[in-house]
């Protein structure tokens, strides 16, 4: 920085310039102000739209409350329903239940819903769970270790994992999709659900679940074993991770999912198919033979 009045060089802050005694004005002293920082794209969801999932894991609906604990590795999901209130789960989901509530096992949609149901990797019947005569209460978690979200959905479209539906609302429509050969290649089975209506969703993960907002436009890639839900807004296609066939088989990735937004997606932190492919040599073959553990009981 120079004196405005003779141009010598100034020590920074000095009040007085060293060479003519001139008063060094206001604006020289000072630094100019650091540029504003550039604006990162937000998502800005519309209206009734986005992911809700409290932050505290509870909240209440038409005739229930909930509460999910134990998160994020062995969580349990808790529904207080009031007398004559129901809630619908995924066959075998029940861990414990108030002994005044009813359960009735069904085939939703008739016989070609189930068809649909088993086809897409879920159990052909949904069990009904009704308490009778007064309040209950009804307990559900998935069969492998990892979270739950409990999802309030407001007149919303989501697709889900047919692995990853634990529990809904009875109002909610839930429907098994066609997802065309693309899913097929993906590894992921020929079907999704779709899950849309006004009411409590509550999803399971293998392993913690991450939520990613996209903007409009904003494109984003997903390892097809790691899904768990995302919005109708948002676009996919399934695509080779890696340039070429041979690449991208040898990356480990294989087919991965490229989303556009704008929309939101639920992604778990854990893949069991990869674990179980961990597990695999570990097991005793059937012959006996190869690595795995010998037992001998005699």
């Amino acid at each position: 920085m120079n004196c405005q009045n003779c141009g010598a060089g100034l020590v920074p802050g000095a009040k007085f310039c060293g060479a003519c005694g001139a008063t060094v004005a206001a604006a020289q002293a000072a630094p100019p102000p650091p540029p504003p920082p550039q604006q990162q794209p937000q998502y800005q969801p519309a209206a009734g739209g986005g992911i809700r999932i409290d932050d505290d894991a509870r909240g209440e609906g038409r005739g229930y409350s909930y509460e999910i604990l134990h998160q994020p590795s062995f969580a349990l999901a808790v529904v207080q329903l009031a007398a004559e209130q129901s809630i619908l789960a995924e066959a075998g989901a029940m861990v414990s239940m108030s002994a005044n509530v009813e359960l009735q096992s069904q085939m939703k949609g008739g016989l070609m819903g189930a068809l649909k149901r088993a086809v897409g990797g879920e159990s052909a019947f949904v069990s009904t769970f009704t308490a009778r005569g007064g309040p209950g209460e009804v307990t559900f978690a998935p069969g492998s270790p990892g979270d739950i979200a409990g999802i309030e959905m407001r007149n919303q479209l989501f697709f889900v994992q047919s692995s990853s539906y634990l529990a809904g609302d009875a109002s909610l429509q839930v429907d098994t999709r066609w997802g065309g050969a693309k899913s097929f290649f993906g590894g992921e089975g020929l079907f999704v659900l779709q899950v849309s209506g006004t009411g409590l969703l509550l999803l399971s993960s293998f392993g913690a679940i991450h939520r990613k907002r996209l903007a409009a436009g904003e494109r984003y890639v997903v390892d097809t074993g790691h899904l768990v839900a995302w919005e109708g807004t948002t676009q996919y296609t399934l695509r080779k991770a890696a340039a070429g066939f041979f690449r991208s088989m040898v990356s480990g990735e294989g087919i991965v999912a490229e989303f556009s937004g704008p929309g939101e997606i639920l992604i778990q932190t854990r893949n069991l198919a990869a674990l179980a492919g961990l597990l695999k040599p570990f097991f005793p073959t059937q012959g006996g033979g190869g690595s795995g553990f010998n037992i001998d009981f005699g």
